[in-house]
């Protein structure tokens, strides 16, 4: 039997948190039955398999041959699974220890790729008044198992307010981030731009650097950003209650900078990018089918990069998509790359595995678990495509809010599914 993880995690952290989350420990708090970090992600996800993996090779347990399988860089397109050498693994039956809801049995998965997209421009010195923005205060979540419930994304709606305030400014960009993972909903994006001209109150004249009057393009700059704010905290406000707009002056600046041109044509891109669910499921009622999230942007010197991740049960759906994306950036004159595409994971209906699984639950919980399929990824697809006949299931304990700072792990139902995992590689 192959018990299955990975030991990567998605590294998110408060603004205020001062922790280098690629050298420094997490601080660990315990709240009643709940584990947690401190102004940090865990990393239960999927540090958990690697804890339960561990401790049944070191513990004296009665079990079948183990083999014990913990890969890199799942977050990131399961590129660890991807180059793995299966050659000398002998399991036809994979428990992996990847989901994040106790009693509730996953076989079988969407599959993914990662579309990244590069706007490249050119940058020269410019000056103008600097204005820094933010849209912050956004709930975010992971991008395959919360991607239904229509969250806000920093990024797309950092799109729509440059493109609001390009309706009435003038403005070269010096600078533009947003998002830590393409799997992760991002929940802050910001940019940095020097006001060249402005569009007087009355529609009837443009000002230039040389005309306008600094304090009335600040009005004109707040009230469009407060505008924006009001229509997102209505438009969220049973989804992103705290969603917020944030803006501030710096005063006059020279930097290198993406030209006026050039800057709203990265605005109208970054507004036309789609995100969200695209289809759901007919076969299984409730189930998304075809996904996407926009999860990365950085402004460099050779262009803005935006990376995106790409879901779908139904391969051509997922092509298509992606062809969708492609013909977007070619309108756009970007660039298109795809990597990290790996296959879904298709429901098998007869599984030895799952039936034995399923007992044993009856066994120790008295009632049926849930067996269902999942819109996010799980390795079991590159392992079972890479194994013909790998017979698997997924499981795992409670969290919640896995790729954010509020993530949780039930320290009891950790316990439960311990128990739970013993009782059945005994019995296998």
């Amino acid at each position: 039997v192959m018990l299955q993880g990975h030991m990567d995690m998605v590294a998110v952290k408060e603004a205020h948190c001062p922790l280098d989350m690629t050298k420094d420990g997490l601080k660990l708090t315990v709240d009643g039955d709940r584990l947690m970090a401190e102004g940090t992600s865990l990393g239960g996800d999927d540090g958990i398999a690697v804890a339960y993996g561990l401790a049944l090779m070191d513990g004296n347990y009665k079990h079948p041959r183990l083999e014990l399988v913990i890969t890199v860089d799942e977050e990131v397109g399961m590129n660890g699974a991807r180059v793995l050498d299966v050659s000398p693994l002998k399991s036809k039956q994979l428990i992996n220890l990847d989901s994040e809801d106790e009693g509730i049995f996953l076989t079988g998965c969407a599959g993914g790729a990662r579309v990244n997209l590069n706007l490249k421009h050119e940058t020269k010195i410019r000056k103008g008044l600097a204005l820094e923005i933010k849209i912050k205060g956004l709930k975010g979540g992971h991008s395959g198992v919360e991607i239904h419930k229509e969250r806000g994304n920093a990024i797309c709606l950092m799109g729509r307010l440059l493109c609001r305030i390009s309706e009435k400014a003038d403005f070269c960009m010096i600078g533009l981030e947003g998002g830590v993972a393409d799997n992760a909903i991002p929940v802050e994006a910001s940019a940095r731009l020097l006001i060249t001209g402005y569009e007087k109150a009355d529609g009837k004249q443009r000002y230039t650097q040389e005309t306008f009057s600094g304090q009335e393009c600040k009005e004109l700059l707040k009230q469009i950003c407060e505008s924006v704010e009001k229509e997102l905290k209505e438009e969220l406000q049973d989804k992103d209650r705290d969603v917020a707009v944030e803006s501030c002056f710096v005063g006059e600046e020279e930097a290198g900078a993406v030209e006026e041109e050039a800057a709203r044509r990265i605005s109208l891109f970054l507004n036309i990018i789609p995100y969200g669910v695209q289809t759901m499921s007919a076969a299984m009622p409730g189930l998304v089918e075809t996904s996407l999230n926009p999860g990365l942007l950085h402004l460099s010197a050779e262009g803005v990069q935006i990376g995106i991740s790409v879901r779908s049960s139904m391969d051509s759906a997922k092509q298509a998509l992606i062809e969708r994306l492609k013909s977007i950036s070619e309108i756009a004159g970007a660039d298109v790359e795809v990597t990290g595409d790996y296959p879904g994971w298709a429901y098998r209906k007869k599984s030895s595995l799952r039936d034995r699984m399923v007992e044993v639950f009856n066994a120790l919980y008295g009632r049926e678990p849930k067996v269902e399929a999942i819109h996010a990824g799980v390795e079991c697809g590159l392992l079972a495509y890479k194994i013909p006949g790998l017979d698997c299931v997924s499981l795992g304990p409670d969290m919640k809010n896995i790729h954010t700072t509020e993530e949780e792990l039930s320290i009891s139902s950790t316990e439960r599914v311990w128990n739970y995992l013993l009782k059945v590689l005994e019995i296998l």
